[in-house]
């Protein structure tokens, strides 16, 4: 059976956008039952000649400088943005009104006004969504969700969570649009901690309230010199510029389903590098997620047996639907990496935008994120508990 076409723009050459530009081409190749066929369309960067080595090297047809051209092509049915924090909400918006389908890297936007608008417009124009938020997509979260609705582990009465990691612990890393406001908004919270606040969302619902709490170490950094993002170099006698975001972040978090918790995140915590973990506590047993080994999860039942009782440790593999286009047999444990996740992720994406159900995280998702987010954020300024507005 011949599938349909859908055609991709893709905005930006950073290591989302290769991450991106992959996970396409081995969609198309690792799921027969994949609904729609991705066609690498046309990429846009900042010049030309980026555009073009950029085409040349993710296998577009296509190239471009100028993004606005990939909103208006009418042959685009795609808009996928991979570019800074700040430059989201312009794209994502311009997409919509042209009744382009949009898939977003995560945070949504710098701010609750532009996430609301995002989210408001999608569903106006009757367009599908997505936000990139990979760490609900593996395979560990996907198991765990079936666990967890399933009753595994009785009532849920806690969530800890936390992301950790270490670039940033060397004072003389340069600065980057991460270290500003208007750029990046918040520091870890927006950029790592988002992450743990979307597992929270999609394992244990809606948050209440919360009460944060920040700490700035470095508070400067040179100039950048050569380089970008985590490979960025600096001439260490440069300029040093003001860092305006935090380094790190703790929240204590009340959940609408009675559960209590904490999330944390931290940009400074030397070694780290994806640690990303989680833990779930029920009246009837404990789910426990290590982020760089998240093919498993390690649970605790009092339902099993006494004999049988302590911590087990589960491989997650064709529990899952979306591991099938990896192993196509009963096979768990098979070890998929981050940008096999981001492969997931584009499977999700086109069978939600190809069918009657919606694409998930959609906007909606990345507006109550972007709402825990800045309500966190009040919380440090105001020194008080901030109750999250439904």
């Amino acid at each position: 059976m011949t599938r349909k076409k859908l055609n991709i723009g893709l905005i930006g050459s950073g290591f989302m956008g290769q991450a991106h530009a992959d996970a396409y081409r081995r969609a198309a190749l690792l799921y027969r039952n994949l609904k729609a066929e991705p066609i690498l369309h046309t990429f846009a960067d900042a010049t030309p000649e980026l555009a073009a080595e950029g085409a040349s090297r993710f296998g577009f047809l296509h190239s471009t400088h100028d993004w606005k051209k990939i909103v208006t092509n009418p042959e685009i049915d795609l808009v996928d943005i991979t570019t800074p924090n700040s430059m989201h909400f312009e794209m994502a918006m311009a997409a919509i009104e042209a009744g382009k389908h949009v898939y977003c890297e995560k945070p949504l936007t710098v701010n609750l006004e532009d996430a609301k608008a995002l989210s408001e417009a999608a569903k106006k124009h009757g367009v599908k969504t997505m936000v990139g938020f990979n760490n609900i997509k593996t395979p560990s979260a996907l198991l765990a969700k079936q666990l967890i609705d399933r009753g595994d582990i009785g009532q849920i009465t806690r969530f800890r969570g936390w992301f950790d990691q270490g670039f940033f612990n060397d004072p003389d890393m340069p600065w980057s649009w991460r270290c500003s406001q208007k750029l990046a908004g918040t520091g870890s919270l927006g950029d790592l901690g988002a992450h743990v606040i979307s597992v929270a969302q999609f394992l244990m619902g809606p948050i209440e309230s919360v009460l944060g709490q920040e700490q700035t170490f470095f508070k400067t950094r040179p100039a950048p010199g050569d380089g970008s993002g985590y490979k960025a170099s600096a001439d260490l006698n440069a300029k040093r510029l003001d860092v305006e975001n935090e380094d790190q972040f703790q929240s204590l978090v009340q959940f609408k389903n009675g559960a209590g918790g904490t999330i944390e995140a931290s940009r400074i915590a030397a070694g780290k590098v994806f640690g990303v973990y989680w833990e779930i506590s029920g009246t009837e047993g404990t789910i426990i997620m290590d982020g760089e080994r998240f093919n498993e999860l390690k649970i605790v039942r009092y339902q099993d047996d006494k004999a049988d009782r302590g911590f087990k440790t589960i491989y997650a593999g064709s529990q899952v639907e979306q591991f099938n286009g990896f192993f196509g047999f009963d096979f768990a444990g098979g070890g998929l990496g981050y940008f096999d996740v981001k492969v997931i992720e584009i499977y999700d994406l086109i069978q939600g935008i190809m069918d009657s159900s919606s694409c998930f995280p959609d906007f909606d998702f990345g507006y109550e994120n972007q709402k825990i987010i800045d309500a966190m954020a009040q919380s440090v300024s105001e020194q008080k508990r901030i109750f999250i507005k439904g």
